[in-house]
């Protein structure tokens, strides 16, 4: 039984890291659904209470992180509050399609927000272009937050 624990855990933390870039998965989830899976295998003898509720909280943070990423980087371009929550709304929305939804929601959604202000169209698409490198940049702070989360797992099980 145990291995058969470990087994599954090792493959849903291999499909959460694939979810982190392909978003019809949900990465970091299935990352702490794993994580968890390989401390309950443990019997919670190497990683306990303290170290999981850390891990839970990255992944909530992580999702957070989808969000803000998209309207910080529109921001940066001299986006309108507007543009802003349109591209963090656009992302949410994208989050919902899959891919092809999270590749052009937050440009759409920074776009459209920025038009409802301005009429001006180049403006506009700057600011979703911006919009949509801030949601790249998130998706490599997500990355980060991952391997974060299995490293803090991996020192806890191992070293503490």
């Amino acid at each position: 039984m145990t291995i058969l624990l470990w087994v599954l855990a090792v493959v849903l933390i291999g499909i959460g890291l694939a979810g982190i870039v392909f978003p019809a998965l949900p990465g970091t989830v299935l990352i702490f659904a794993g994580l968890l899976l390989a401390a309950w295998a443990d019997g919670f003898m190497r990683v306990g209470a303290v170290t999981l509720v850390v891990l839970g909280l990255l992944t909530v943070a992580s999702y957070g992180i989808d969000l803000a990423a998209a309207a910080l980087g529109a921001g940066r371009f001299g986006a309108s509050r507007r543009a802003m929550a349109g591209a963090a709304l656009g992302t949410a929305l994208g989050l919902v399609l899959g891919l092809p939804g999270l590749i052009v929601g937050p440009f759409v959604g920074a776009v459209l927000g920025e038009l409802s202000t301005t009429r001006d169209l180049a403006r506009a698409v700057g600011i979703g272009a911006g919009a949509w490198i801030g949601f790249i940049i998130g998706v490599g702070v997500k990355v980060g937050v991952a391997f974060l989360m299995i490293g803090i797992f991996l020192a806890a099980f191992f070293v503490f």
